[in-house]
């Protein structure tokens, strides 16, 4: 299907034989073989990068030009929504709507850059009100030059727009490595990029596994700005290595975020979010509300309501008409999970539905969705990211009690509350240490409004004018406008 990198405006040859299966996470088949690239490949595309920020035209276009770019891929994304959702649903496996979902999102996502990209026009300087006479100063934003980004296997090509289109309507040019796990939709972009002749050099991807092409991406000095989105021990190992060169990294990382669900609130309502908070995309979301804290009061009805809802919900390939539910991505992720499970089991937990692969599904890594209670506090399924339809479930008798376990996490990425009481719900969200909090609702995403957390899940913000930010460098500048000599060392 792609057997090469996209390099410098073109279809690039692999430096080497090896390669990669990408799985169907489904069936278990082979569903393509992919070029592993490494740092030869590597090098190649930040070269190309290079060339084209230093003296290509692509930074030295208004905002408008580059723009017009965005939207020309935006077009052709939309145009082919169903076949880059139904590669979606193959590589990754999340069932037919969500991937539509995001695939919708991804056009979304370009679109709304292009508009930044216009705008930065006319707010690209900004006057300096200076205290001594005869000087003038002004600040300019300017694109901070070849960008690396390196992206998950939750969200493919939508992660891969968060990060593309804001660097590209910046004015940087970018290297871009997607997951092994799941690379077709990133390479899809690179064809889109192709059609819609986004000058050469500006876009580059390779494919290829961590140690092989991320690490010599992260490590490259031609590199001047990392951008990752992953696990909190692999953000860790990128922070290091790009202080070596003092690299600028904006790290959006892991989370065990809480919801919760005062006692004055519409059970129904609440479970739906709660289901939707830890189901969509299979749990595979780093922002999944996956610890949910109930008002004593309701506790039980809510759990009687949680249980008998999870039972319902349709398992299967993601194609099947009606699943609500895929497989984990592959044999790691799903294996992964099931040993949380039998961890927080042996820690105490009592599973109240589910943890078993489902009947009659007996090929595919597919988990029943899962809910836990009776766990410790400080017990490692409660405290620690899962990544998977997995989630635990505690009573709280107090306000101060729920926000107190809410925040006692070394995470911070999200939050939820629920409540009919909406003094309360602005109250308890202003008190989360979080950086995205839902009030009466989950998971909403919004390609206008901040994304990132607080503490060990990560540094920076994505999307938004935050994003766009990511990408700029602000630059001084400053006129001495007197016709007298300055006067101080010559009188």
């Amino acid at each position: 299907m792609y057997n090469k990198h996209y390099i410098g405006g073109k279809w690039f040859e692999p430096s080497s034989s090896e390669t990669f299966d990408v799985i169907n996470p489904a069936t278990e088949a082979v569903i393509a073989t992919i070029p592993a690239g490494n740092k030869t490949d590597i090098d190649a595309a930040v070269s190309a990068a290079r060339q084209a920020f230093d003296v290509g035209p692509w930074p030295r276009m208004s905002g408008a030009e580059r723009g017009t770019y965005l939207r020309k891929i935006a077009s052709i994304i939309t145009r082919r929504l169903d076949e880059l959702a139904q590669l979606e649903v193959l590589d990754n496996g999340k069932p037919f709507p969500e991937a539509k979902w995001d695939i919708e999102d991804t056009a979304g996502t370009f679109t709304f850059y292009a508009e930044l990209a216009e705008q930065l026009d006319s707010n690209q300087e900004k006057p300096i009100a200076l205290s001594e006479p005869g000087f003038s100063a002004k600040a300019v934003k300017e694109p901070v030059g070849v960008a690396g980004a390196i992206i998950p296997w939750n969200f493919p090509m939508l992660m891969a727009a968060w990060k593309v289109a804001p660097a590209l309507a910046a004015g940087c040019t970018m290297v871009l490595k997607p997951s092994e796990v799941t690379p077709l939709t990133a390479l899809a972009l690179a064809e889109i990029a192709e059609e819609a002749e986004l000058p050469a050099g500006v876009l580059n991807i390779v494919s290829g596994l961590g140690p092989d092409a991320g690490q010599p991406l992260v490590e490259h000095p031609h590199i001047d700005k990392l951008a990752f989105t992953g696990s909190v021990p692999t953000g860790s190992r990128i922070m290091a290595m790009a202080a070596k060169d003092i690299k600028t990294v904006s790290l959006e990382l892991g989370g065990k975020s809480p919801m919760v669900v005062f006692e004055d609130c519409d059970i129904e309502k609440a479970v739906e979010w709660i289901m939707f908070g830890i189901f969509w995309n299979q749990g595979q979301v780093c922002s999944a509300t996956s610890r949910v804290l109930v008002a004593e009061s309701i506790y039980p009805a809510l759990l009687a309501r949680l249980v008998t809802e999870a039972k319902k919900i349709a398992i299967g390939a993601g194609d099947k008409d009606g699943v609500l539910l895929g497989p984990l991505v592959n044999a790691a992720q799903y294996e992964k999970v099931k040993a949380a499970i039998a961890r927080g089991v042996a820690d105490g937990a009592h599973i109240a539905t589910g943890g078993n692969r489902p009947l009659g599904l007996e090929a595919g890594y597919f988990l029943e969705p899962t809910v836990l209670t009776e766990m410790a506090e400080d017990s490692w399924i409660w405290t620690e990211e899962i990544f998977g339809p997995v989630v635990c479930v505690k009573p709280f008798s107090s306000e101060s009690e729920a926000i107190r376990m809410a925040n006692d996490s070394r995470f911070g990425l999200a939050a939820a509350v629920m409540s009919a009481d909406l003094d309360r719900c602005e109250r308890v969200a202003r008190a989360f240490r979080a950086g995205i909090v839902w009030v009466n609702c989950s998971q909403p995403t919004f390609v206008e409004a901040p994304w990132g957390g607080y503490k060990q899940s990560g540094i920076g913000r994505e999307l938004g004018e935050w994003g766009l930010n990511n990408y700029l460098e602000t630059k001084q500048i400053t006129r001495y406008e007197s016709d007298e000599p300055w006067g101080w060392y010559i009188k």
